[in-house]
């Protein structure tokens, strides 16, 4: 698996969640996904920028373009220093919340996304990982 192009947006206020959508956009459109893939893309991004905000404060949204054969992706990596996941098999299950909303930001993301990797304990901060590949 090659990277192609690769960057980041810091998440320290609310506005940088935009920012994390736009570059997120700029690079789907850039590798040739369609309208409803990169809006799907853009809202997972969306979601979990959101969550990084919300619950850690502050962290960072890291994104690369992939090629695997002539297959063309797009890896988003989100890390933050926060209080962690006590039970991340219970926080991707559809509806569950922690924070009172309507419990889609990580169920959401898995949803719209092909690939989800989470690693998250307690006191040691989050990171998710997924990745979109392009369908031909």
């Amino acid at each position: 698996m090659n990277v192609e192009d690769q960057g980041e947006v810091k998440i320290k206020q609310e506005a940088d969640i935009a920012m994390a959508r736009r570059a997120i956009r700029d690079l789907a459109t850039k590798l040739g996904f369609g309208v409803t893939e990169t809006a799907r893309i853009v809202t997972a991004a969306s979601e979990l920028s959101r969550n990084v905000f919300k619950y850690a404060g502050a962290g960072v949204m890291q994104w690369r373009a992939l090629t695997n054969g002539e297959n063309k992706g797009v890896e988003l990596r989100f890390e933050d220093q926060g209080p962690g996941i006590a039970d991340v098999n219970e926080a991707v299950r559809e509806g569950y919340s922690t924070g009172g909303g309507l419990g889609m930001g990580l169920p959401g993301a898995k949803r719209l996304m092909d690939e989800m990797e989470i690693d998250s304990g307690i006191g040691k901060g989050t990171r998710v990982t997924v990745r979109k590949w392009r369908r031909r």
